[in-house]
């Protein structure tokens, strides 16, 4: 049987939000905008932000998509020369203020796989500044100890121990080469990745911040207060029903799940994904780009319902989307924390040990989207059994 629309914006229910309900969503959309900016200038920002100006930056990218993809969705009801100029505008406030999250996000990520994949005590990008200076501080007796692995002698001191634990992450037990050299790889491999993740989120955060002052993005505040006062409804809008166009948006995103590979989505190993992993071309991989389409999609079908559903949703709560969600954004930080780890692989004069576990990371991250790609599949075609 064929699959029901699981959008409860059903053009047939009867009377339903208009124009005018969109335009109040828009309005609250940009008051949140103007909201989060005053945060932000209020809050500051040093070398790396504060947790507030943090907060307010995560709060100005949320209102400006949801800004844009209202703008998308319901473009037929409002100016399409103004849609056309604000959409690319406030595309470029969120992915410019969201990119100093993401670095700071994808080497934690990456440093926790690090440390999971290694068996170490510690991470191994904290390890590494250590290591040197413990080998040196260390007691004679906990050097000694580090060719045991790091057992400190029975009685030793607390700092004793300590040394000795960072000595033998840099010299494993000799029983185990092949978990020895992940250990000291991961190290170094941490320490790499810690310097080019800290290197681009430093510049994200120059950019944002310069970003935040230019003319441009005045510019771009200055149309979002205006829209906090005034939407530019076109004149049929206001007895135009919104649930054709918020349908629509979900068709797309059936249209766009229909498309994906789910069988090979549903299989517990996915060996043709490793194989553009450490080549030469760093282009993103051409398997994520239908997955990442399909997030989008998600993400404008399920802005579309908030602005049908009103304020306060009318009680309304899709756990399946925020299940899909989850799992969509999963797959978008191991893809892309895979891809950190392949370009790292790439520097030249790197160690063998550490290119070996940053080979051992890759495969890891690129599991990790198999398993993004599984919980996706088993909320969707769950959903799918059950309105069949």
């Amino acid at each position: 049987m064929a699959q029901q629309h699981l959008d409860p914006t059903n053009p047939l229910a009867g009377p339903g939000p208009t124009g005018d309900a969109l335009a109040g969503y828009l309005r609250a959309q940009a008051t949140e905008f103007l909201r989060a900016l005053r945060l932000h200038r209020e809050t500051g920002s040093g070398t790396n932000g504060s947790e507030g100006s943090a907060e307010a930056a995560r709060a100005l990218r949320r209102s400006a998509r949801r800004i844009s993809a209202s703008l998308h969705t319901f473009q037929p009801l409002l100016d399409s020369d103004w849609c056309e100029s604000m959409r690319p505008e406030l595309a470029w406030v969120s992915g410019t203020l969201a990119m100093e999250h993401a670095y700071t996000a994808r080497l934690e990520r990456l440093l926790t796989a690090l440390h999971r994949l290694s068996g170490s005590t510690a991470l191994p990008g904290q390890t590494t500044g250590t290591v040197a200076a413990g080998r040196a501080e260390a007691p004679a007796g906990a050097r000694a100890d580090a060719a045991t692995g790091g057992r400190a002698a029975p009685g030793a001191s607390v700092p004793q121990r300590a040394a000795a634990r960072d000595a033998g992450l840099r010299n494993p037990p000799a029983a185990a080469p092949e978990r020895g050299n992940l250990t000291v790889g991961a190290a170094k491999a941490g320490a790499l990745l810690d310097r080019q993740l800290t290197l681009a989120r430093t510049r994200a955060h120059s950019t944002a911040l310069q970003a935040l002052g230019s003319s441009r993005f005045h510019a771009v505040a200055d149309k979002v207060a205006v829209l906090a006062s005034e939407v530019p409804l076109t004149r049929a809008a206001g007895s135009t029903d919104l649930r054709p166009l918020a349908d629509a948006a979900h068709g797309r995103l059936s249209d766009a799940v229909t498309a994906l590979p789910l069988v090979t989505a549903g299989s517990p190993y996915n060996a043709a994904a490793l194989v553009h992993g450490l080549s030469p071309d760093t282009v993103p991989h051409p398997q994520d780009a239908p997955w990442h389409q399909v997030r989008l999609l998600l993400r404008l079908h399920r802005y579309a319902r908030e602005a049908v559903s009103g304020p306060k949703g009318n009680g309304v709560v899709d756990l399946r989307l925020l299940s899909a969600g989850r799992a969509l954004n999963r797959h978008r930080d191991a893809s892309e924390a895979a891809a950190a780890a392949a370009q790292a692989a790439r520097t030249p004069r790197i160690a063998p040990a550490t290119a070996y576990a940053l080979g051992v990371l890759h495969a890891d991250q690129r599991h990790e989207v198999e398993a993004a790609r599984f919980a996706f599949q088993q909320c969707w075609q769950k959903e799918t059994v059950r309105t069949s």
